[in-house]
């Protein structure tokens, strides 16, 4: 039975709100007190929400009331997009009952709603995407006074009277109540908002404030500041800064925001004379500042007669939205004089509403337009009373921009509508066929697709697609595939799934949730990642059936791979992603566009090893750092531990095998865990911990400055310790230091698991954890002369060489093998694993193919562990009890004290350590609805690249950005043509030679063949003209040893060709189809 306890009528909401006490002296709404009022924020579930918002954000939007009124389907999807983030409570108004045409877009009704009130039958299944939120419904008349009961107010299908009326309601309000009104009419959609007289915007952009490292100031005027090259800097002319620690010219260190112009990649120019200030010395952080902006809306009643500017999305469309601004008042006042819809397909009723146009234009007086485009009125009325899922999905992500009109009348079929496609069938599908016509409808139940992905694209995704009716007839089939399986924090996106999900297969679920949907839905769910390896379960056959490829990955290896199959087999392929706010979608159309991997981004910037390890600048380094040290204590070691305890001599071998400094730093490391750091107690663990911690951060800290002292100068004369290296400081250990103490209980905890120890009851007490800390003996530390610290930024081992490694390596074995004797039988370690696994690949993985990534860098990882899976531990993503975070976070925040670097939170420590990609329900659903509006183009055909957009959004500004695929290159040889998109294709089980004479008759000279990484034939190599009358399969096969799976009938060469004047000629694939 669905869940309705929080399901109340408004009644009791207000009730609810008028008994929660509140200060006498503040206003009910004054953010702060909502802010202090919200509940606790659940980080496990809303972590990647945190990500994008911000945790004083959030807070807030927990205590906001919000109302939505019409539950078609932009309604339904703007409140399952509230519900998802958290809001307080969510008040859903409609007086009308639910019909057949609401089944293509509001996917919380099903044929059993129908003739329920539309607001009451959308209840229970809005409430299962969140129990935490108060839902409530209104059926009757909305009175304007009612909304001071909110703190937004979203109308999705109301008169322009009445909305006149309730914005000037809510914009006089104190405080003033913010007001949206949005609609999706066919493929056109409008967004006003007004969020009252003076809005202020704390964060213009939802960025962080861009920094740079000082490495000069000049005393002029004005005075040029440069930074150094170790990254671009990302200031624009006009940017607020602050300087924190500048040395010399220490005037720049008052707080003072300063404005910067003529700003470079490395350097720009302060608006001020720096003359008289002292000379800059060293160091120096400049910090942008974003301050708040304050915006003056206008009501709807000014803003109808003078809108002003427009959102521009489409640049091809520029005299679009001022024409769509009319439509709009044209269609209102159609339906208040008519009291209905234009009917699809009306020539009259297109005209009545041209008419009704045209005559508000003329009221404008020498603001009219010059000219009315009829023909987009026509489209624009036909389609009027249709609400288009994908419409609804985009516009449900994007409420709250100014003033904001959008069309995508390209996505009509090629050939004209005649009126008798357009009639309804008394169907769900009715509203869509008065738009695209019944043909179209038909191609979209009987299209095969293929989607990649089930997370929260691919909710969205399976959501549009059922609502569109896509492969919902017999022959139509929809396949998606997820290796994955559901966590906590996919619930506040991936709608889909509920919190008795969590475990289970996504794909799976997903599949199951959208046939709830549209019970016609055919859909097959595998847990299978596409890649090679799975070659066998999509096949030839496979990807030949398709008509289109959705992706909805997280990662760009995946989607390259994806894309590689497409441009082989020559199907459409739908991208799109999303980051915080922003998302983009990439259409790749074959023969019409580039594909995805036509160009890529650059690979993201490293730091450098010995920056990582000595001279961290910034959290970043910190956390990467103790990311590694975590790796190397609780995980890689203990895993040595065992390969050496599982195979002793196999393990010897492999050392001796490699005989270098690496394999003589792992024999040191598992000698030193089995001998001087082996723990038998809980007191040994904490022991253990405490040593660390000063080794960490004091005694290496000392080592480093006895090495390099802060007045030390390079061999060129030049400060050391100069930008952007930080001169850094040992810590000295408290107990009274709560930080101190829970890195302490983090590193005592973990390492007792290593070993398999209990953890005692006392172990949480803090009073009782510092008196077993202090029974520590800590020996003082004497630095040491001649050791050598890496300076070099290209270095990438830090261990050091030696001459004598073998023998080394021979005496280490030796001992490592006595140690071994005087450990008891069956004694093995538990290796933690800081990372996120897969539940579902544990059917698949043998303990082999498990562990290859701990042994990245291992010698011997030949070696085959033979554990229980009970004995491993692994960090998961959204389990903050395990204090895997907590010593992360210590680890860095530790460090960075050590280096004078602002310190972190555990949350922003997990955002950045467990590599969480901020996230939001409103870019995912905004970047599917696109999606789904080019999925309609491509299952139409007859499109041309013109027609088709690839689209850049950011919320967060807002900026939108649609334009024109890029064709793809065009290679020209003689009288032909080809792209990436062509594979050339002989037929017959053919010799070597004939492929070569194949290709003479194209005026092509073949000089190599290859196959896969094997040379099949080389003009060079007398003995490979031997092979000229064997079959191309059969030297495959003989010299690459490939042997064609029964489920292919062709086998692929890379020919390298010239023409006739020696120019080489890049060729597309050959296919040889031998069967």
């Amino acid at each position: 039975m669905l869940p309705r306890k929080r399901g109340v009528d408004a009644g009791q909401v207000q009730d609810l709100q008028n008994k929660a006490p509140r200060p006498a002296h503040q206003d009910k709404d004054d953010p702060a007190q909502m802010a202090a009022r919200a509940p606790e924020i659940d980080e496990d579930l809303h972590s990647r929400q945190l990500a994008v918002y911000g945790r004083e954000t959030m807070k807030r939007l927990f205590g906001s009331n919000v109302l939505v009124s019409g539950l078609q389907g932009l309604g339904a999807e703007i409140a399952k997009n509230l519900v998802l983030a958290g809001v307080k409570s969510v008040t859903l108004h409609d007086d009308g009952k639910v019909d057949l045409w609401d089944l293509s877009s509001n996917f919380f009704l099903s044929e059993k709603d129908i003739g329920q009130n539309r607001a009451q039958a959308c209840v229970p299944k809005l409430q299962e995407l969140n129990n935490a939120v108060i839902i409530s419904t209104i059926t009757g008349d909305l009175a304007k006074e009612q909304l001071s009961n909110f703190q937004a107010v979203v109308f999705t299908d109301i008169s322009m009277e009445k909305a006149v009326e309730f914005d000037d309601y809510c914009h006089s309000h104190q405080p003033p109540i913010a007001f949206i009104k949005s609609e999706v009419r066919g493929l056109f959609g409008s967004v006003f908002c007004d969020f009252g007289p003076e809005f202020t915007v704390l964060d213009v952009d939802g960025e962080e404030p861009h920094t740079g490292i000082v490495a000069s100031i000049s005393n002029d005027n004005p005075a040029l500041v440069s930074c150094v090259d170790d990254e671009r800097l990302e200031f624009q002319d006009g940017d607020l800064v602050v300087f924190s620690e500048v040395h010399g010219m220490s005037e720049l260190n008052d707080g003072k925001p300063r404005k910067i112009k003529s700003a470079r990649p490395y350097s720009f120019t302060l608006e001020e004379d720096t003359t008289s200030y002292g000379t800059y010395i060293r160091g120096g952080i400049v910090t942008q500042v974003k301050p708040p902006k304050v915006l003056k809306f206008k009501t709807l009643k000014e803003a109808i007669k003078e809108p002003g500017e427009f959102l521009m999305s489409d640049f091809s469309k520029f005299d679009r939205p001022p024409l769509l601004h009319l439509a709009f008042q044209a269609l209102d006042k159609f339906r208040a004089e008519l009291l209905r819809f234009p009917i699809a397909g009306s020539a009259d009723d297109a005209q009545k509403l041209i008419d009704f146009a045209i005559n508000i234009n003329e009221s404008f007086g020498d603001n009219k337009l010059e000219e009315v485009d009829k023909k987009l009125l026509q489209h624009f009325a036909s389609g009027s009373r249709a609400v288009l899922n994908p419409m609804a999905a985009m516009f449900g992500g994007i409420v709250g921009q100014e003033f904001f009109y959008f069309d995508s009348v390209e996505s009509l079929p090629v050939e004209p509508l005649e009126p008798s496609d357009l009639k309804p069938e008394n169907s769900r599908y009715d509203a869509q066929i008065s738009v695209f016509g019944v043909k179209l409808q038909k191609k979209l139940e009987q299209s095969k697709i293929f989607m990649v992905g089930s997370g929260a694209l691919g909710c969205e995704f399976l959501k549009n697609l059922a609502l569109m009716g896509i492969s919902c007839s017999v022959n139509g089939k929809l396949t998606v595939t997820d290796d994955d399986v559901i966590e906590k924090s996919n619930l506040s996106r991936q709608f889909l799934f509920r919190d008795w999900n969590i475990g289970q297969p996504k794909s799976t679920v997903a599949a199951t949730a959208a046939m709830a949907i549209n019970p016609k839905l055919h859909v097959e769910a595998l847990q299978n990642r596409a890649s090679p390896e799975t070659e066998n379960v999509f096949n030839d056959a496979f990807w030949e059936s398709l008509d289109a490829v959705v992706n909805a990955l997280d990662n760009v290896t995946a989607r390259m791979y994806i894309d590689s199959r497409c441009v082989y087999f020559q199907k459409p392929l739908l991208e799109s992603g999303t980051l915080g706010a922003k998302c983009n979608t990439q259409m790749v159309i074959p023969h019409l566009t580039e594909n995805y991997g036509a160009s890529r981004d650059p690979p993201e910037k490293q730091a450098p090893m010995c920056t990582v390890h000595s001279f961290p600048h910034n959290i970043d380094h910190c956390l990467t750092w103790a990311r590694s040290e975590f790796e190397g204590l609780l995980e890689k070691t203990p895993t040595e531990v065992n390969a050496f305890l599982s195979n002793p001599s196999g393990y010897a071998t492999a050392a001796r095998t490699a005989g270098d400094a690496q394999a003589r730093d792992q024999l040191e490391r598992v000698i030193e865990c089995l001998e001087r750091d082996k723990c038998e107690t809980f007191q040994d663990c904490i022991t253990w911990s405490r040593l660390k911690f000063e080794d960490y951060f004091a005694n290496r800290v000392k080592q480093l400055t006895f090495t390099f002292p802060e007045d030390a100068m390079t061999s060129s004369g030049a400060p050391f310790w100069s930008a952007p290296k930080r001169f850094p400081r040992p810590l000295e250990f408290s107990s009274a230091d709560p930080s101190h103490l829970n890195f302490l209980l983090a590193a005592s905890i973990l390492r007792a698991e290593t070993f398999g120890i209990p953890i005692p009851d006392w172990a949480k007490n803090p009073k009782k954890l510092a008196e077993a800390v202090d029974k520590v003996i800590v020996p003082d530390f004497q630095p040491k002369q001649g050791v050598k610290i890496e300076t070099d930024e290209k270095a990438t081992n830090l261990s050091s060489a030696s001459v004598d490694d073998a023998a080394v390596i021979e005496e280490l074995i030796a001992k490592l093998e006595a140690i071994s004797k005087t450990l008891p039988p069956g004694f093995h370690m538990n290796p933690i694993q800081f990372e996120k696994v897969s539940m579902s690949h544990w059917s698949h993985l043998n303990f082999r193919c498990f562990f290859s990534n701990s042994f990245a860098t291992s010698k011997f990882s030949g070696v085959v562990l033979r554990l229980r899976v009970a004995e491993q531990f692994f960090y998961m993503q959204d389990d903050d009890t395990n204090f895997h975070m907590d010593l992360i976070a210590g680890f860095a925040n530790m460090r960075a004290r050590n280096y004078s670097i602002p310190e972190v939170d555990k949350l922003k420590a997990k955002f950045i350590a467990g590599r969480i990609i901020p996230a939001i329900a409103t870019s995912t659903a905004m970047a599917t609805g696109l999606v789904c509006l080019e999925l309609y183009k491509v299952l139409a055909g007859g499109h041309k690249v013109e027609d088709y957009r690839n689209t850049f959004a950011n919320l967060a500004i807002p900026l939108f950005s649609m334009a024109e695929p890029v064709p793809p290159k065009t290679i020209k040889h003689q009288d032909m043509a080809w792209t990436v998109w062509d594979r050339w294709t002989i037929t017959g089980n053919i010799t070597l030679r004939e492929l070569l004479e194949w290709l003479k008759e194209k005026g092509l000279n073949a000089y190599s063949i290859s196959c896969g990484t094997s040379l099949l034939y080389n003009s060079m190599f007398p003995r490979h003209k031997e092979r000229l009358d064997k079959k191309v399969v059969d030297v495959a096969r003989e010299v690459a040893k490939v042997e064609v799976p029964s489920y292919r009938r062709h086998l692929d060469v890379v020919v390298a060709c010239e023409d006739d004047d020696d120019n080489d000629v890049d060729i597309p694939l050959v296919s040889v189809y031998f069967r």
